[in-house]
Parts: structure tokens; sequence; C-alpha cells
């Protein structure tokens, strides 16, 4: 597995080995030791996995939960998302820094967003299948939802054709400085393809 640092403290891009043929490929999408050494996050235990099927142009996030928090391993089974984690740590020094990536059935990568980051996705691809193993438990109490568009984050969500298709809640979405509680540190944003 090859791990890639990101410019988010913590926030990780893993490329698992794929061992492709004319008969199509096989991947090991998780192993706990694999993980581990790869890593070197050796406190992660995962204790639910979520499945999302979403259509062209759905933009689901930015999600966090104020209590509970979760770290999750994100991938993408069927289609294409643009994957966005923002960092909402106060003491970490990538503070209301963001970071997207492209994960796809096709490049087989994950993206492990640790706890105290918000997690969101744009789809890309007619259709769109993530999986998702989370740290703790969906805890609809404590959830809370920043705007995708928030003029502070300033995310370079790569939308082509209208507004993003949003659920109610993340239309609801609050602005990262009532969400963050302190000031920003100056530049830093980053996507990568």
């Amino acid at each position: 597995m090859n791990v890639q640092r990101t410019d988010i403290e913590g926030v990780l891009l893993l490329e698992p080995r794929v061992f492709a043929d004319a008969r199509g490929f096989f991947l090991e999408s998780f192993n706990a030791r694999t993980f581990r050494e790869a890593t070197g996050l050796d406190d992660v235990t995962f204790v639910q996995d979520n499945h999302s099927r979403s259509a062209r142009g759905v933009l689901r996030g930015l999600h966090y939960q104020l209590q509970q928090p979760q770290g999750k391993l994100v991938r993408v089974v069927r289609g294409t998302v643009f994957d966005v984690a923002v960092d909402l740590r106060r003491s970490s020094p990538s503070f209301g820094r963001w970071f997207g990536v492209e994960l796809s059935e096709d490049n087989h990568r994950q993206l492990w967003v640790p706890p105290g980051c918000a997690h969101g996705f744009l789809v890309l691809s007619e259709t769109a299948d993530v999986l998702y193993k989370a740290t703790d438990y969906y805890a609809p109490e404590h959830e809370r939802c920043i705007a995708w568009n928030d003029a502070i984050l300033n995310i370079a969500w790569p939308i082509k054709n209208g507004p993003p298709l949003l659920s109610e809640k993340d239309r609801r979405g609050d602005q990262f400085e009532s969400a963050a509680l302190t000031k920003l540190p100056s530049g830093g944003r980053q996507a990568l393809s």
C-alpha cells in the first residue's frame, strides 16, 4: 500500500496494491495490520461501515459530529467523486484548510479523514457508490454540517452544470466561521486530482 501525506495534518491518501489481468482485478480493500503499518495509526478501530449511492451532481456534506467524532476511510466502488476533508481541529496547524481528491472505481484510491475533520463529496459520474468505514457510531444529535459553498473555505468543487443537488440538511449548512469559533490561518487550500 502506498500512503501519501497531504497538507492537512493526518489526512492520508491510500493506494492499495491492485492485481489486474484480462479477467479483472483483485485488491485488499482493508487489512488492519497493513493499514496500521502503512499509516502508523495504531489506535484506529472501525465500528461501522456505510454505503451510499448518489446520482451525478449530488453533493453530500460537509458533515462532522461535535461529540463522537468519526474518522472515515472512504473509497468508491462505482463511479467517480470529488472527495473533500476540512480540518476543524482548532489545535491543528492545518486548521481551516481543505483537501480534495478524485476517488473512483478505476483509481482505487482511499482517503483517510481523521476525527475532527468535516467530510463531503460531489458525484462526477452518472452514479457513484461510496463506501466508508467509521471509527465511531453515527450520532444524529451531534451531527453538524458546514455549507458546501462557504466563502471562507472557498472549496474548488468541480461543478460543471448548474448548482449541486443537496439534501435539506445540507442546504441549511452553517458557515465555517460559526462552526469554527476561532480565526483561520492564511492560505493552504489544496486540490489534487
